[in-house]
Formats: C-alpha cells, sequence, structure tokens
C-alpha cells in the first residue's frame, strides 16, 4: 500500500479549517499530522473539533510544526495578513502550499511559482475550490464569445475581508482572454453615489455583497440585444469546497510549481 500523503492544516480551528480536518480524515490516501491555531498550543485537535484526530495536537507556531512534523503538503485557509508567510516558510521547508486565501498579487503568485521551481515541489491557490464554481468559470468564458456586455455580483458572508472576491476576479480574468477589451455602460453615466456601479476591470463590472447567512455566492449576468443570461453558483455550506481540497492535496504532488487556479488540475 502507498504512504499516505501527510498534510499539517493552517487555521484549522476556522471554519474552513475545521471542514479540511474532517475531510482529511475520512479519505484513506491522505494523513492528519499537525493543525495549527494561533490561539491553540498542546490541545488535542480530537478535543477541540469533536473528531478522531489520534494524537494529533494543536499548535500556534507555523515553522515548528514544519520541522517536527515533516507534512508533504500544507493546506492554508488563515487570513491575507498571515497567508503569505507562511507560503513562504512552506516552500522555504520543502512543503507543498495549497492555499484557499485570496488576496495575492500576480507577482506574488509568480514569485511563489519560481520558488517551488527551485524547490522542486508543487503548489495549488485557488479562488474556489467547488467544483461547480469552476465550472461556473468555464462557461462564464464560453458565454463572453458571445455575449461581452458582463457585469458580476458575489456575494460573501459578512466575515470576508477581501473584496471582490478572489473567485470574481479569476471568472473576470478567464473573460478577458475571451473577448477584447471595452467600455460598457452609457459613456456619460455618472454616480450620484460613489462605488454605485461597483469596481472595474477592463471595463467590466463587480459588484460585492457581504451580509451575515451568505456563504459564498456568484451571478456572472451577461446582456445582449433582447435578452440576458445569468450564471450563477452557489456554496450552500462548506462542504461544498472539500473534494476540490482533497484532490488540491494529491494532485499538488505531482507537479512543480504554484498553480493557480483548480481548474488547471480539471480540465
Amino acid at each position: 500500500m502507498a504512504e499516505k500523503i501527510r498534510v499539517v492544516v493552517i487555521g484549522a480551528k476556522g471554519r474552513m479549517g475545521r471542514e479540511t480536518v474532517q475531510a482529511i480524515l475520512k479519505d484513506e490516501e491522505l494523513e492528519l499530522v499537525g493543525a495549527v491555531d494561533r490561539t491553540l498550543d498542546g490541545v488535542s485537535v480530537s478535543d477541540v473539533l469533536g473528531v478522531d484526530a489520534g494524537s494529533v495536537q494543536f499548535s500556534n507556531d507555523v515553522e515548528k510544526t514544519l520541522v517536527e512534523t515533516k507534512p508533504d503538503v500544507m493546506v492554508d485557509f488563515t487570513t491575507p495578513a498571515v497567508m503569505k508567510g507562511n507560503i513562504d516558510k512552506a516552500i522555504q521547508f520543502g512543503v507543498r502550499p495549497v492555499v484557499g486565501t485570496t488576496g495575492m498579487t500576480p507577482e506574488e503568485i509568480a514569485a511563489w511559482d519560481q520558488a517551488c521551481k527551485e524547490r522542486g515541489i508543487g503548489g495549488v491557490i485557488a479562488p474556489n475550490f467547488a467544483i461547480g464554481a469552476l465550472l461556473m468559470m468555464r462557461f462564464a468564458a464560453e458565454a463572453a464569445r458571445f455575449l461581452p456586455h458582463v457585469e458580476i455580483i458575489e456575494m460573501h458572508h459578512d466575515q470576508k475581508l477581501d473584496a471582490p472576491s478572489g473567485t470574481a476576479i479569476k471568472t473576470l480574468e478567464l473573460i478577458s482572454q475571451a473577448r477584447e477589451q471595452m467600455g460598457q455602460g452609457h459613456p456619460n453615466e455618472h454616480e450620484s453615489i460613489a462605488g454605485a456601479r461597483g469596481g472595474e476591470i477592463e471595463g467590466m463590472r463587480v459588484h460585492s455583497v457581504r451580509l451575515p447567512g451568505y456563504v459564498a455566492h456568484q451571478q456572472v449576468i451577461f446582456g445582449g440585444l433582447g435578452q440576458t443570461l445569468t450564471i450563477r453558483h452557489d456554496s450552500i455550506n462548506r462542504e461544498s469546497f472539500m473534494p476540490g481540497v482533497v484532490l488540491s492535496c494529491k494532485e499538488v504532488m505531482k507537479y512543480e510549481g504554484m498553480v493557480y487556479g483548480l481548474e488547471n488540475l480539471l480540465f
């Protein structure tokens, strides 16, 4: 039997971290060897999360955990403020980062890509791990060839820190590859309230909603002569992201360099 892939989860006490820990424990090819949370140290993962994680304990020190547990993969669901340092540490110790936190720049992704290649390891940064969301983005890029006028409304829980979401940015990037840059709306339009027309990327508008009750939702709205087309995806709960996380933990072992977007592992 092949050896299991050893995984450390950073932010393991958070909402996404808890789901990730459970998904790893359920998968026969993965092994949870470490869990990090800045508020916990030396306490049982099983006791805190109510799962059977064996002898694995929480640590509040990322670097110490990477050195002591010698994982193959580090899954990070933290915040933009700490995520970047965690990726640097993982690559430094030859651990493959799988990152669901968003908020990095293209230049940072390129630098991590080069660093991973120099260490001979892979990495995955995924704005969205839900398979349905990836299909939404793929369908949107196809639709933009025929209906180039498009706006995005993305809706998330009110604890999300970045706006627009990484999924919205990735969707706009894919659409921009399928259509020419163009202006939208009336050339003389004006906002009586600043920001009413949303943010703009290459002429496309994006609107961010942050309210309690939401998890992660996005609709891509296309307009044409006498018609509109809406492509919408809804993550009803965080379990929707877990098949993509588990897939990434396995597929990242086959790559060198940083893969940006789970669609590159699927399609």
